[in-house]
């Protein structure tokens, strides 16, 4: 399960798909530095996005 206090990085090794779900929010830059330090709360607040809607669609 997908927690909004999990690094993007680890999101993403965990499971790869969810990378078009942080696309559909605009993150486009997942692969970035930010990704290896930012939580997926963090990165929800700086895009103004609703932590528990993302996190509902990452563990779709």
């Amino acid at each position: 399960m997908i927690t909004k206090d999990m690094k993007i990085v680890e999101v993403l090794q965990i499971k790869p798909e969810s990378a078009q779900v942080f696309g559909s929010y605009g993150m486009g830059c997942i692969h970035c530095l930010m990704a290896h330090q930012e939580t997926v709360e963090e990165a929800a607040a700086a895009h103004g996005v609703d932590v528990e809607d993302m996190l509902a669609q990452l563990n779709a």
